[in-house]
């Protein structure tokens, strides 16, 4: 991230004595301007996006590529409402921003921006500058029909390709030129902070190659590994090809993306030190062939270690994941849940059963989570069509979203100081276990309200009908809280002595306002004699447990 002296110090003192930090109010009076600013915070691995001073996590929507206008916004609103977003994550593509070079134009800036604050949601705004998807598409037309002065890369085959070449110094400093007037723009006319995060450039990465062939990347790539880049990894100091082996067409173009990213995310952050971030599209960690060609050299899970230390201006990486199996979206999960990085998924399929990740991400401590394309402009990017997208993800997604969004400061403070775990089911509805402390913590699928649950978890599942997970936070050493959507969730000792027993002392179903836990109502007999059920309306539940003997 970024070095701010006297707010960096503040934080980190407040991080180390495990609190919150000084209010928005406090930290101004200390004499701090930029106070207010949303920044992430780190401690003992784990990461909270801060915004007003208070812990935030992002229950986000993503609209499709092309709604950016005036004229389409009307279509967003009443769908992020119907879901329970709490934030939108909104392109700002380069040729509207700059349709002329040197003319800049802001009023779809401001009209999202305000339309924003008169819906109370908070942006996420999505810089499409040079790169959109591995090409150039939403570059402007000065730009794209300039070779000579914007050059594109070069296949390995010698032809050109729709993406710009990392290597072209003109279109490095004309990104980040406008990009550099965004960020100005953002600091002079949005105080409040409405926007919250920025994404810098698009699913980076080269299309149908591993990297580009160009006169100045053969140039760089017959050269030397960077000694910090080196040293940073372990490799041996050399070219490419002797640092990294069979790895260094990939690892060349991840550098080479890394350092033109994080060029233009610092000319931005010069002028308003919003957090930044980049995204990946994600690949299938147990594959690494398959569709690797399709983005080699973005921040993929197998290009993370080179992004952290070619782009220290960006505060973390991000999966796109569109492979809703759960052992795959799990391992990308884990692959980018690191203590250096902050967890957050800006892409994943609208689809209704998908939503059930939202549990497993949570789960492992994300800051954010957001499908892709909810907005009622007559687009889905999957088969079903536009209709089945819009009511599977308001029934799906909004169950889920209406939930947290009330509670979504205080789960973002919990997960914080607090262990979590998180279940989601396979089409084999498999038990899943863990322990926390001397807890142990199943979750079954497919299971009845009433009666055991199935002996082996084998029972094959309805794949239209995958809407299982669990999200479970340890609050103390017997008392948890506990949520999930069709799925049923069991707590009982994972060791016990000779003769002792475990059960739940109380269930109480509720929610938090204002910070304190407020019950709605106590469970027992039937809604507890066989463990905590779940349908496809979750609720919240504070649980807490004891033991006799």
């Amino acid at each position: 991230m970024i070095k701010r002296t006297t707010k960096a110090i503040i934080a980190a003192m407040f991080v180390t004595a495990g609190l919150a930090g000084p209010t928005v109010s406090q930290a101004i009076a200390q004499g701090e301007p930029n106070a207010a600013i949303p920044r992430i915070e780190a401690k003992n691995g784990k990461h909270r996006l801060i915004v007003d001073g208070k812990p935030f996590l992002i229950l986000g929507a993503q609209v499709n590529n092309s709604t950016y206008s005036t004229a389409v916004l009307p279509q967003v609103w009443s769908v992020a409402h119907d879901i329970g977003i709490n934030t939108l994550e909104a392109p700002i593509p380069w040729e509207q921003l700059e349709p002329e070079e040197g003319r800049f134009d802001f009023d779809y800036v401001d009209a999202l921006i305000s339309q924003a604050r008169a819906n109370d949601v908070r942006l996420v705004l999505l810089w499409f500058g040079g790169w959109k998807n591995g090409g150039a598409t939403y570059a402007p037309a000065w730009v794209r029909t300039d070779t000579r002065r914007f050059p594109r890369q070069v296949g390995r085959d010698g032809v050109i390709t729709r993406g710009l070449s990392p290597f072209g110094r003109a279109t490095i400093d004309a990104d980040k030129r406008a990009f550099l007037r965004l960020m100005r723009h953002l600091r002079e006319t949005d105080p409040q902070n409405t926007v919250i995060l920025i994404q810098v450039e698009n699913e980076t990465g080269t299309w149908n190659g591993p990297r580009d062939y160009s006169p100045a990347a053969e140039n760089a790539f017959k050269g030397q590994v960077p000694v910090a880049l080196a040293r940073a990894l372990h490799k041996p100091q050399g070219t490419w090809t002797e640092a990294f082996g069979v790895d260094a067409d990939r690892s060349f173009a991840a550098w080479a993306l890394a350092r033109m990213v994080d060029e233009v995310a610092a000319a931005g952050a010069a002028e308003k030190g919003l957090p930044m971030y980049t995204n990946a599209a994600a690949s299938n960690p147990f594959n690494p062939a398959q569709g690797a060609p399709f983005a080699s050299g973005g921040p993929d899970w197998n290009s993370i270690d080179v992004w952290k230390v070619t782009a220290p201006n960006l505060s973390f990486v991000s999966p796109d994941i569109y492979i809703p199996v759960p052992a795959i979206y799990g391992k990308l999960l884990d692959y980018y849940a690191r203590p250096d990085n902050a967890l957050m998924i800006p892409e994943t399929s609208n689809e209704g059963q998908v939503s059930r990740f939202v549990w497993l991400a949570l789960g492992k401590g994300a800051i954010g989570f957001s499908p892709f394309g909810v907005d009622a402009t007559q687009h889905a990017n999957f088969p079903k069509g536009y209709g089945s997208m819009i009511l599977g993800a308001t029934q799906a997604y909004g169950a889920k979203f209406n939930l947290l969004k009330p509670i979504a400061s205080d789960w973002a403070r919990i997960a914080f100081d607090h262990p979590t775990w998180g279940a989601v089911q396979d089409d084999k509805n498999t038990t899943q276990t863990t322990t926390m402390g001397r807890w142990r913590i199943t979750t079954w699928f497919g299971a009845p309200e009433y009666g055991p649950p199935p002996k082996d978890g084998s029972a094959m599942a309805d794949p239209k009908q995958l809407d299982g997970g669990s999200l479970v936070a340890q609050l103390s050493a017997d008392e948890f809280l506990v949520t999930g959507s069709s799925s049923r969730v069991q707590i009982e000792l994972a060791a016990p002595r000779k003769g002792e027993l475990g059960e739940y002392l109380s269930v109480e179903e509720g929610t938090f306002v204002n910070g304190a836990w407020m019950t709605r109502r106590t469970r027992n007999g039937d809604q507890v004699d066989w463990n905590l059920n779940f349908g496809e309306s979750p609720f919240l539940l504070r649980v807490r447990m004891h033991s006799v003997r």
